[in-house]
């Protein structure tokens, strides 16, 4: 298995946005040295829940101090974006970076982001799609036009080019069942971000490789992003997670208002009015928001190394992963508490995860020699 971090950036507590920056930039400053294979940013915009406007800058950052470790984005939301842009950074970073990219896209969620950028978000299925197809053709035609109903592009060249054909390595997050189908026709892998129990999301992968195959894709492995904390007391990693996850949780609906409602009226958002009942329950009933949060707090992995270690082959069992990324900063954790999870890992978890042959992908899961290459 492949293991990296996210730089999640969310601003808890008053602390200034330097300061949050400065910090969880030291600790990806560590993941090369410390092992891992990967360096995730988001795409959020307009409030504190993630101060990430531009994940491909970011990642330019990592790139040029690092040498080996891969650069991936978890992800960019294509429909607010112009996708020639979109387009222009994924080759620039491909080619600055030697090839180390891994792109995760998404269309997003949350109704202050699409208001931000003037997108309605009743469009945004349709623009996403008509994005990942320009990104696509940027990407693997010398020259290109488009003419859909949102984006109307001249002939025009991506210069400069990539060097490691990146629109092999897509990967896309995905909620409804609608979306993961577009996601299976257009190629894309998916990228799983814990929100499901994970029973349940071994049955959405299973219809994603269903709809992929169907489609004439091979299916690829899946990308899975979750909260990771490390202790080496039980007890006091019970403590943190109660408070940080609980705090990570509540931030979720401070951003994106799925309480109100408002998603169960926007087309392509019919979901999400599921999402609307349960919200709103619990903004009156703090014993089902209890339940809830203990809930949430089960799909992630908190504990001692040994317990990490157990909640990891429970996931990967359930829903075998070639790759996993860890969000070691959620909810406000303290630096000091942080930085020694996200040693602990790499000293305790992080060599058996990608040595142990328990984390190896089954085999009926291996995608062919060409459409691992670079993964």
């Amino acid at each position: 298995m492949k293991v990296g971090m996210t730089l999640q950036l969310t601003s808890f507590g008053g602390k200034p946005d330097q300061q949050t920056y400065q910090e969880e930039l030291a600790v990806a400053d560590m993941a090369e040295g410390l092992g891992f294979d990967s360096v995730w940013t988001l795409d959020h915009h307009f409030t504190g829940y993630v101060m990430s406007p531009d994940p491909v800058a970011l990642l330019m950052y990592v790139a040029g101090r690092t040498k080996r470790i891969q650069l991936g984005t978890a992800v960019i939301v294509l429909p607010w974006h112009d996708p020639v842009e979109v387009t222009e950074k994924i080759a620039l970073l491909d080619m600055i970076s030697g090839g180390r990219t891994i792109f995760g896209f998404g269309r997003g969620a949350a109704s202050i982001e699409y208001a931000g950028f003037r997108i309605p978000m009743e469009e945004a299925r349709d623009r996403f799609v008509e994005c990942a197809q320009i990104v696509r053709k940027g990407l693997t035609q010398e020259s290109f036009s488009f003419d859909g109903k949102h984006y109307k592009i001249p002939e025009i060249q991506i210069r400069p080019r990539p060097i490691s054909h990146p629109e092999n390595r897509f990967y896309a997050s995905s909620i409804s069942p609608e979306s993961a189908e577009i996601m299976a026709k257009l190629g894309f892998g998916v990228l799983i971000v814990a929100q499901r129990s994970w029973e349940e999301t071994a049955a959405d992968y299973n219809r994603y490789r269903n709809a992929a195959a169907a489609s004439g894709h091979q299916p690829r492995p899946p990308i899975g992003l979750f909260n990771v904390l490390v202790s080496d007391s039980a007890s006091e990693a019970e403590d943190l997670g109660a408070t940080y996850l609980g705090a990570m949780f509540d931030s979720i609906d401070r951003h994106y208002k799925f309480s109100d409602g408002h998603l169960s009226s926007v087309k392509g958002y019919e979901f999400y009015a599921k999402l609307a009942k349960t919200y709103t329950k619990l903004s009156v009933d703090e014993q089902a928001k209890s339940k809830a949060i203990e809930f949430y707090r089960s799909l992630h992995a908190a504990g001692t190394p040994e317990q990490v270690l157990e909640k990891f082959r429970y996931i990967h069992h359930t829903v075998p992963l070639e790759h996993a990324i860890g969000t070691f900063a959620f909810g406000g954790l303290p630096y000091p508490k942080l930085e020694r999870s996200f040693k602990l890992f790499a000293e305790k978890v992080l060599p058996v995860l990608q040595n142990d042959p328990a984390f190896r992908l089954p085999k009926e899961y291996v995608p062919s020699p060409a459409m691992s290459a670079h993964a």
